[in-house]
């Protein structure tokens, strides 16, 4: 049985479909039909006469039943039974509420053409046939029902503007559900870049390193393998996290790695042909927020400056400017074509617009430039107190 999605708002009570539908027919026929007989009854109209006045009555209410399907259609039959009905007792004849049920649901379905012509076509019929058969009635009756015509007219557009804003509301909600769910998932996939990312491109160089130096240094190659090692445990921790949020969103998105860590981000890809130095001048750290966009923003600038940079040489940078953490990461590779060779033929790559929406969360913002050491410089300012 499909589960009950909640809409945004307070939970309460909401009558099932079928219940709406056949409440108005029960309602109807408990208080048309005993009426009708009671009436037949008193009034001693015979038999004949009295079967018809049952029968009209009994069908105005069952016609209800097609009243979600064909609301038009069916205010249209009802009018015409309470026509037959007010025809056939002129004096004293059941209260036909089925022809304002009939009206309200037409109306609140949309049918408005169908419920206008239908009950003005039958209070025309009436008066006309009323004088034709030499029948009148009280101005004050006649005034009395077309008031009370009115007021169902009324109420079935209340029903319909409150049903539309509520339709407005579900697909407004549900609009705002899918794309929180987009921005989660974008948010996980830009994870997944990083961690993934930074970790093959970190084990390539190590592994590389160990086959370059595996008959001439057996030790530096042992060591190369040890960082393989770590590095690849490292990422799949990250990795768990990151589909245990996935699977039973109890564990946090990922491991807030902080500044401190930059040291063994910058050692894990050290090789023969890249050096890499951090210049710390902070005093000291900004908040864990700004902290953890600065790791993973420097995380894929190193990625870059391994994978497309060709550098021998990368310094990363952290200083605070006033009210701004900054972080710089410049490479002597071939330059920004280079060092942005995850970029697309028609734009920036996940992983430079990875950054920029990191720093635009806190409010930040990420610049590309030629570095001073003959390659891409990578410029994140980031607001001291930024909150996530």
């Amino acid at each position: 049985m499909p589960v009950p999605q909640w809409d945004g708002r307070p939970e309460r009570f909401r009558p099932p479909p079928r219940v709406v539908l056949f409440a108005p027919v029960v309602i109807s026929l408990i208080v048309q039909v005993p009426a009708a007989i009671g009436i037949a009854v008193w009034t001693h109209v015979g038999w004949a006469a009295g079967i018809a006045q049952v029968a009209l009555a009994a069908a105005g209410a069952l016609a209800l039943l097609g009243a979600g399907r064909y609301p038009g259609p069916t205010v249209a039959v009802v009018a015409a039974a309470a026509l037959a009905d007010l025809v056939l007792t002129p004096d004293l004849g059941p209260p036909y509420i089925a022809v304002a049920f009939a009206i309200v649901l037409a109306v609140a379905r949309g049918a408005v053409v169908w419920a206008v012509s239908s009950v003005v076509a039958a209070w025309v019929a009436a008066i006309v046939l009323g004088s034709m058969l030499g029948l009148s009635w009280h101005p004050f009756r006649i005034a009395f029902t077309t008031l009370a015509l009115a007021v169902c007219f009324g109420i079935g557009w209340f029903v319909r503007v409150r049903r539309a804003r509520a339709s407005a509301f579900r697909a407004e909600a549900m609009r705002r559900r899918q794309s929180a769910e987009e921005r989660e998932r974008v948010r996980i996939a830009r994870e997944l870049h990083d961690v993934i990312g930074h970790a093959l491109s970190q084990i390539n160089v190590q592994a590389s390193v160990g086959l370059h130096l595996m008959d001439r240094d057996p030790e530096q190659a042992r060591t190369a393998l040890g960082s393989i090692k770590e590095t690849s445990k490292s990422a799949l921790d990250e990795v768990r996290t990151v589909l245990g949020v996935i699977r039973d969103g109890e564990a946090p998105l990922v491991p807030q790695a902080e500044l401190a860590e930059l040291p063994r981000l910058i050692r894990g890809i050290r090789s023969p042909g890249l050096e890499a130095r951090l210049v710390d001048r902070l005093a000291e750290p900004p908040r864990r927020a700004v902290q953890f966009a600065g790791y993973r923003i420097a995380q894929e600038a190193l990625t870059n400056v391994v994978r497309h940079a060709g550098a021998t040489e990368a310094v990363v940078t952290v200083e605070r400017s006033g009210d701004e953490f900054v972080l710089t990461v410049d490479d002597d590779g071939v330059g920004q074509a280079g060092a942005g060779a995850d970029v697309a033929d028609h734009g920036e790559g996940s992983g430079i617009l990875g950054m920029r929406e990191r720093a635009a969360l806190l409010g930040g913002s990420v610049e590309l430039a030629a570095s001073p050491l003959g390659g891409t410089r990578i410029t994140a300012r980031l607001p001291w107190g930024g909150v996530a």
